[in-house]
């Protein structure tokens, strides 16, 4: 039974595991459970380990990789809070940091040759220049002006081509990325205003061209680009306009490379006023959560959910501040459940709305509580919910059924115990060696990253034993499904060039494909390397929970056998009359037993009437 109390911890990535000390790692050891899950056991707790400890463990006999993981935990920071990742949001649900890959440090794009400098002043922010320019190149403006984004672009394309020009570049470069623009072929524009970007701070046209990306981005919800060039860019050149969404982007990675103390300054300078704030305070409350002052992040993620949005948000600002309030309510309720007030942290569970992005999570982690505070059949009742079909397609969570064998297991229904890992097994093994695969395949081949991406997101996999639900968990990173929705919106944007008139489509278009199609390629590798991680992290995510799959087996024989040797003394325990169920409810509520049909309005409101067979 003690190790099935450690096996709770583990099992609830997430929310914060009890610290573990020398004795009670000793004690699992001695119990025989595997390394692996005593190291993961470790890692979740966020324990720091001190020299005594490391000194205790060599002494106790602990295993080397035991050891190994307690020396790297020394004076380590607590285990992070998971972070839920839906497009827009915190990110992925994982508490791993995005690393750049070897493919994103490799890559020059808007890197070497950036040009650095000191911005230029004389209110450069407010108006666009204006000095004397050939009479070509302001005729072609004139022709911008006037609405004739073709006439427009054709002209300045062929001066750029041509080189007609060289002084004029960044001009013609800008003027052309808004012809474009007006056309609505973004990714084309955003190509050229890039070009101007990389000329640095101290070109007149820099401000403007990163304020038009930063448009561009929000647009499209896809930052890569920008995200590419900002860390080179001093914070008093951003243009004013922009500085919010620049600062909150500077944030955020920041906090993707774990530096949190610089991440929280720039978050701390994103204004009230900005449709972002909320965004930042969001990350403010975690990162005070991952420091480990509670009662800051507490009070950082209540501002978030009391917000109100504003009455000029458009409906994505809208969804994007309604999910930044769910999320925000499940790590208070994370805290509580870590400061082990369950019954608070039950409360904010139940504040999550039917209609969340986050609702079937809530009802995930409300089921933890529950089992934790030893209601085993609402445990079961919540597990129903989640696993039911209204969220067979968008929702993965392998980890409701290792949670729901682990209450039969408290109920001693061990046949239903059985019965449901094989099934587990059956279900995820198959899974779990596919991913295994793909990653074997393509994880150190940089240059087969675009391929890795078709495989899944181009060509036909209909063979596949990954369920669309698995994609749906997988396209929560951030990062990822912003590639994936540029790719296609490069893919509508080719087609909108292939319509246009043919003298333009037959020069100016003809550039655009081309670098559409380099793009893609590049787009296809970054995307590539993000699905190979996010199916490594899967697989490890599988391995953790079909070895405790194996194991719970293991307690099952054990009890099995235990309950063969009491009956084998010839203990006799008589039956008392049946149990009746008290099918007393709330009177508002009414009581209707369940017929393996699933409706709606009926979701969240399972519970069973199991008494178990302990003795």
């Amino acid at each position: 039974m003690r190790f099935l109390v450690l096996l709770l911890g583990l099992l609830l990535p997430g929310l914060a595991a009890a610290a573990v000390d020398c004795g009670q790692i000793l004690n699992m050891v001695s119990l025989n459970i595997p390394e692996d899950i005593i190291v993961q056991t470790m890692r979740d707790s966020g324990t720091k380990f001190t020299a005594d400890d490391v000194k205790c463990l060599t002494d106790g006999g602990a295993p080397e990789k035991v050891l190994a993981q307690a020396r790297s935990m020394s004076g380590a920071a607590a285990a992070a809070p998971a972070k839920s990742g839906a497009a827009g949001a915190a990110g992925a649900a994982a508490a791993t940091r995005a690393q750049p890959s070897a493919f994103e440090s490799s890559e020059t794009l808007g890197g070497a040759s950036f040009t650095p400098g000191a911005a230029e002043e004389t209110g450069a922010e407010e108006v666009e220049p204006t000095e004397g320019s050939p009479a070509e190149v302001e005729l072609a403006v004139e022709e911008f002006r006037g609405g004739r984004y073709q006439t427009c672009s054709s002209a300045l394309h062929d001066m750029l081509i041509d080189g007609r020009y060289p002084d004029q570049q960044s001009k013609i470069e800008y003027y052309l990325a808004k012809c474009l623009q007006g056309l609505n072929m973004v990714h084309s524009a955003q190509h050229y205003y890039l070009e101007v970007v990389r000329k640095g701070p101290s070109n007149p046209f820099f401000k403007f061209a990163l304020g038009q990306m930063v448009t561009i981005a929000k647009q499209t919800g896809n930052d890569y680009e920008l995200t590419r060039v900002v860390a080179k860019i001093p914070p008093e050149s951003f243009p004013r306009p922009s500085r919010n969404d620049l600062f909150y982007l500077m944030g955020r990675q920041l906090y993707d490379r774990d530096e949190l103390s610089q991440a929280s300054d720039y978050f701390g300078q994103v204004s009230q006023k900005s449709d972002l704030y909320m965004q930042a305070q969001y990350y403010q409350g975690v990162i005070n959560q991952e420091r480990g002052k509670l009662r800051s992040a507490v009070l950082a993620f209540r501002e978030v959910y009391m917000a109100t949005p504003s009455t000029e948000a458009d409906a994505q600002q809208v969804k994007r501040i309604e999910d930044m309030k769910d999320l925000s309510v499940l790590n208070i309720a994370r805290i509580y459940y870590g400061l082990q007030r369950f019954e608070n942290a039950y409360s904010y569970y139940q504040q999550v709305e039917r209609d969340s992005t986050y609702w079937p999570e809530s009802l995930f982690e409300r089921a933890w509580v529950s089992f934790t505070m030893n209601d085993l059949n609402e445990t079961l009742g919540l597990l129903l919910t989640v696993d039911s079909p209204y969220f067979s397609d968008t929702e993965f969570v392998p980890e409701v059924t290792i949670l729901r064998a682990l209450t039969w297991f408290y109920l001693c229904e061990f046949t239903d115990v059985e019965r449901t890992l094989l099934e587990f097994d059956a279900a995820h093994t198959p899974m779990k060696n596919e991913m295994e695969a793909f990653v074997k395949k393509y994880g150190a081949e940089k240059e087969l990253w675009d391929q890795a991406y078709d495989t899944y997101f181009t060509n036909d996999h209909k063979d596949s034993a990954l369920t669309p639900a698995v994609f749906s968990r997988i396209l929560r990173n951030r990062d990822l499904a912003m590639l994936v929705d540029h790719l296609e919106l490069m893919d509508q944007e080719a087609v909108l060039i292939n319509a246009q008139k043919a003298q333009w489509k037959d020069t100016v278009g003809q550039t655009l494909l081309k670098q559409i199609e380099e793009d893609r390629i590049r787009y296809k590798k970054k995307a590539g390397d993000g699905l190979v991680k996010e199916m490594k992290s899967l697989v490890g995510m599988l391995d953790d929970l079909l070895l405790q799959s194996e194991v719970l087996r293991f307690e099952v024989v054990d009890a099995q056998r235990a309950d063969y040797e009491f009956k084998a003394k010839g203990v006799v325990v008589e039956a008392g009359e049946e149990r009746k169920i008290d099918f007393a409810v709330d009177p508002r509520m009414i009581y209707w037993p369940f017929n393996g049909e699933f409706w709606r309005d009926e979701l969240g409101y399972y519970r069973y009437t199991e008494h178990g067979s302990c003795n």
